[in-house]
């Protein structure tokens, strides 16, 4: 099979980037499955050492116009965002995002959770998922000592809530690791690290003992959470959106920030480290996402609907507006 995919920027990422990280591995496995890639990027990706075959975009084509170097013997076309365009082959939408209200979605959209596609009118979803040999077992993964939080998500973000992840860890006297921007203070007990990737991610990953998560919207995945458990980390977070399922025993979900106030001094988790790290690569590793997807690739290329309408959102709420918790 013949798989086509789109970015605008550079791939693979230097630094941050959930989404893009997820297409290049996915890209990759296909690869390793034996299926043809190609990518219509930007001229500065480095995707030809994979196996991959780049067409590079001109800059004024970088995102408008890309559509018109679309290879016309290609099986099907993958993105990474809904639109309701039609192309020269079939295609599949990856929605990773929650929708604005009245926002019609793609008849061919993939969610990635089953929340995430419930809210959307929708069953279709394939779970996000790692690639594990970035992600190797630490050699100290059952040596956690239950001291040093980790916040890993967009610190400005405020339906990630880096505010109530500061109050609970201060009031735990534990210590608070930020990783994906800054917050100012003076307390001793919170740690700015910025937004960092690679390998320094990786190490404070490895230095904490557990990952706060106590979003206030309906998470569509959250890919900040499988880091956490490939890791062997528990994580402790909101009980909105995903949460619920893709934490499973790995963890405990809340309605309320007493409620995980508690979970968190208690430290209660059905799971040991290695036992959180085994679930998370048994069921969000990118060779079954890989595989869930050319599934269906096949029935869109043979002209089957994914959706049997175009998924909309079903709140009349904005995706951002914020919940109590």
């Amino acid at each position: 099979m013949k798989v086509v995919f789109y970015h605008h920027t550079p791939l693979p990422v230097k630094k941050y980037g959930g989404t893009e990280r997820i297409m290049f591995w996915h890209m990759k496995e296909l690869v390793a499955l034996g299926h043809e890639v190609v990518l219509l990027g930007h001229p500065d990706s480095e995707v030809q050492k994979f196996g991959i075959s780049l067409i590079p975009l001109p800059k004024d084509k970088l995102r408008n116009g890309w559509e018109e170097l679309i290879p016309l013997d290609g099986d099907i076309l993958h993105l990474q965002f809904s639109t309701l365009d039609k192309f020269k082959i079939p295609h599949i939408c990856t929605v990773h995002g929650n929708a604005k209200v009245n926002e019609v979605l793609s008849e061919n959209s993939v969610f990635v959770s089953g929340k995430h596609a419930s809210i959307h009118g929708s069953d279709q979803f394939v779970y996000n998922a790692l690639d594990f040999s970035e992600y190797p077992e630490p050699d100290n993964l059952n040596k956690k000592e239950k001291e040093n939080i980790l916040f890993l998500a967009k610190a400005s973000w405020k339906v990630k809530n880096l505010k109530d992840s500061i109050s609970l860890c201060k009031s735990l006297k534990k210590h608070l690791h930020i990783v994906g921007g800054k917050t100012f203070s003076l307390s001793k007990y919170i740690h700015n690290h910025g937004i960092i990737g690679g390998e320094k991610k990786l190490e404070i990953l490895r230095s904490c003992d557990a990952l706060v998560f106590p979003v206030k919207w309906d998470e569509p995945f959250g890919i900040a959470l499988v880091e956490a458990m490939s890791q062997g980390l528990p994580v402790f977070g909101s009980s909105f959106g995903s949460l619920p399922e893709v934490i499973g025993p790995a963890g405990f979900t809340a309605r309320s920030k007493e409620e995980l106030l508690c979970a968190m001094k208690d430290w209660d988790i059905k799971l040991t480290p290695k036992e959180i790290r085994n679930y998370a690569l048994e069921k969000f590793n990118i060779n079954k996402y890989s595989k869930n997807y050319l599934e269906l690739y096949d029935k869109v290329i043979n002209k089957q609907k994914l959706n049997t309408k175009a998924p909309l959102r079903v709140s009349s709420k904005d995706p951002e507006e914020l919940f109590n918790f």
